[in-house]
């Protein structure tokens, strides 16, 4: 099977789609430079489809590097014939090349190669045949040597038969088939575990078809069998299994069959059922893996692409009782201009204190807009803010702080603010985080950000893919600034890196701002491909070509004028101009393909827009402080929080979250909660259910 061949089975998708996108990626272009510039090739596939490409293609190629191996090992043994050799070459499941392999695969000293060392294969061959005689008849001809009795010998050829039985790989294949649709999960309590355990209360006894287990239940279950509280079993009945498997091995009623039929049982509980059965729950975990990465992925996306304040003067605020509010002053490029810690809350209750210099520092350094991290003390610090009566119009925004305190203590935080401590730099990405998200939050692994589902529990390197992929994607939607952009933001622009970006930041700093997208040419080590991929995302503003602050790629720079030409106008005069650009239609300029057209006028009446929205402020109820205060059938305001497979996390304004499960956010029957409620949302809520001492609340959307 080709490369092709194997994408388009597994995928769906159009022969030239995948044709030229795998030769663009081989090129070394990159998803986000696919999706958005070469849409005549691939047909306008989307980043999901061509990052789906590419993963698929490395998978042929584990796959086709798998198959070598194989062939490499059993060829050595001197048993690769021409038949099994084919069978190797044109198998594209992972399961059953593995199967094949089996029977070849070297192993420690096994019950049944024992027994072959003894001499009985020739015996097990004779009574799996099943062609009539008594077995210990036959047997008495292998007692000799080591072999002391007729029994000896049965048994031996009983522990070859079973290992015939467990490496026949079209056996293998039903049996697995019975396994994936039969096998139902079961979980037990471990001895001795219940106190510790209580928090898994729900699965001491507890099962469920395995095929129909939902993701994050089976992670919980996961967790709970790694941390040793629960014991799993993944079985489909056993009477089903050994009737499936006498049927394929036992062909007559005699002695032999007899025997057979007793291997039979031997060979799938010590053999068969706990390899089928680890391999089960591999998949199932292979699967949930999946669905809690796609869910994280999505909250993360959101999450980066939340609304922007933008360039504003910024009081930052970290909240905190016992060691005080660590406060900060940004100016609008997010640069820190002071800092002080007060203390308004208990045990000092320094309120008025606290309030006169908030006052002053909004005076001194003429702030917009003020940060409130919304952990511990964070609803407390805001009801002291707005009880301030200042000279003008402030919002005053909470701002989730998760992931703050891991961006203040690591070596990134460290380089920008050598000279102050971890609470500082933790007040000042509060405050950078509700100017722009997006540039704060990509100097944070993702793991840490407070959007995920069981994240310990999946694969870590495909959960580290996905999300790289999700911030490359993120920011390029959005589009760098070239000349202010932190080397960090940098390094996720299309074509660039870590390497390039850092250079970039050194060219800046040795000969000022750049002019111009052709200025990156002088760059070091930043050659034509680099700038290919790159360019188009990346934006300056006020430069010599006012194209070069949009999305309008330099290499269409030129088609982008002979429209201006056409139209009688200079470039600067179509920027913007709707009402010109409107009239203008794809069938006259057959120089460039539809969509690039398209996409060009589409960014020429808006040029370098943000895709994001712009931020607003949420008012949390007054009349509740904690969980205590809820009452069920109260109408409130929220703001989602995380988003999982199970319903939607709502901030209240209180310390716990509560759960919109996904039966109560719509009237109708909700399977993806991601479909109906996204991540930062502002919702009205209804409380359904309060449980303070488990601290927890139940929530029904009502808007």
């Amino acid at each position: 099977m080709t490369i092709h061949a194997f994408i388009k089975s597994n995928s769906g998708l159009q022969d030239n789609s995948i044709l030229n996108t795998l030769t663009l990626l081989n090129e070394g272009a990159t998803v986000p430079f696919i999706a958005r510039y070469r849409k005549e090739r691939t047909g306008a596939l989307d980043e999901v489809q061509i990052a789906h490409i590419r993963d698929l293609a490395k998978k042929y190629q584990e796959l086709v590097a798998r198959q070598q191996t194989v062939l490499h090992a059993i060829d050595e043994q001197g048993k690769l014939t021409p038949e099994l050799k084919d069978k190797i070459e044109l198998c594209f499941d992972a399961n059953v090349l593995e199967d094949l392999y089996l029977p070849y695969k070297q192993k420690r000293l096994t019950r049944g190669e024992k027994a072959k060392k003894l001499g009985l294969e020739p015996l097990a061959k004779m009574i799996i045949s099943q062609r009539g005689g008594d077995p210990y008849q036959m047997a008495d001809r292998f007692v000799k040597g080591e072999v002391t009795d007729e029994e000896m010998a049965i048994a031996g050829a009983k522990d070859i038969m079973a290992e015939y039985m467990n490496e026949n790989a079209v056996f293998r294949a039903k049996l697995r088939t019975l396994f994936q649709r039969k096998s139902v999960l079961t979980s037990k309590i471990m001895k001795g575990k219940k106190e510790v355990g209580d928090k898994y209360k729900d699965y001491f006894e507890f099962s469920e078809p395995l095929y129909k287990i939902p993701s994050h239940r089976f992670l919980a279950l996961f967790r709970g069998e790694r941390e040793g509280i629960l014991g799993l079993k993944a079985m489909p009945e056993k009477e089903v299994a050994l009737d499936l498997m006498e049927r394929f091995f036992v062909k007559s009623d005699d002695a032999c069959g007899q025997v057979v039929a007793e291997v039979c049982k031997d060979a799938y509980s010590r053999l068969l059922a706990p390899s089928l059965e680890n391999e089960v729950i591999q998949e199932a975990k292979e699967k949930a893996d999946k669905e809690a990465i796609q869910v994280f992925s999505t909250n993360l996306k959101q999450l980066l692409l939340a609304p922007p304040l933008g360039s504003k003067r910024i009081l930052a605020i970290d909240p905190g009782f016992r060691t005080g509010c660590k406060v900060v002053c940004l100016d609008e490029s997010g640069g820190l201009l002071t800092n002080v810690t007060i203390y308004p809350h208990p045990p000092q209750a320094e309120r008025d204190k606290a309030s006169a210099k908030i006052y002053e520092l909004v005076q001194a350094y003429k702030i917009e807009a003020i940060a409130i991290g919304d952990g511990t003390a964070g609803r407390e610090t805001e009801n002291l803010i707005k009880h301030i009566r200042f000279d003008r119009d402030l919002e005053v925004f909470s701002v989730r702080e998760d992931g703050a305190s891991i961006y203040s203590a690591s070596s990134i935080a460290r380089k920008e603010f050598p000279d102050y401590d971890v609470t500082v730099r933790g007040s000042v990405s509060i405050g950078r985080r509700l100017m722009d998200p997006l540039a704060e939050l990509v100097k944070i692994d993702p793991k840490s950000v407070g959007v995920g589902q069981y994240q310990h529990e999946v694969n870590q390197t495909l959960l580290k893919n996905a999300l790289d992929d999700v911030v490359v994607s993120a920011v390029n939607a959005v589009g760098v600034d070239l000349n202010t952009a932190s080397p960090y933001l940098l390094s996720y622009v299309s074509g660039l890196g870590t390497s390039l970006a850092e250079n970039i930041i050194a060219y800046r700093a040795e000969n000022g701002p750049f002019q111009s997208r052709q200025e990156l040419k002088k760059v070091k080590r930043l050659g034509d491909k680099a700038f290919e991929q790159s360019a188009g995302f990346l934006r300056i503003r006020n430069g010599h070509n006012p194209l070069d602050n949009s999305a309008v790629h330099p290499e269409s720079y030129p088609f982008v004028e002979r429209i201006a030409k056409k139209m009688k106008v200079e470039v600067p005069d179509l920027i913007g101009n709707e009402q010109l650009l409107s009239g203008l239609r794809a069938a006259d300029f057959s120089e460039v393909d539809a969509y690039t057209f398209h996409d060009i006028i589409a960014e020429l009446k808006k040029p370098g827009r943000d895709p994001r929205k712009k931020a607003k402020v949420l008012e949390f109820s007054q009349s509740i402080r904690t969980i205590s205060d809820l009452i069920v059938g109260m109408k409130l305001p929220g703001i989602v929080t995380n988003v999982t497979a199970f319903g939607a996390f709502v901030n209240l304004g209180i310390k716990e979250n509560g759960l919109i499960h996904k039966s109560n956010l719509a009237d109708v029957y909700v399977d993806d909660p991601a479909q109906y409620i996204s991540l930062n949302e502002h919702v009205e809520v209804e409380v359904l259910e309060v449980d303070v001492d488990r601290k927890r609340v139940g929530l029904k959307r009502i808007n």
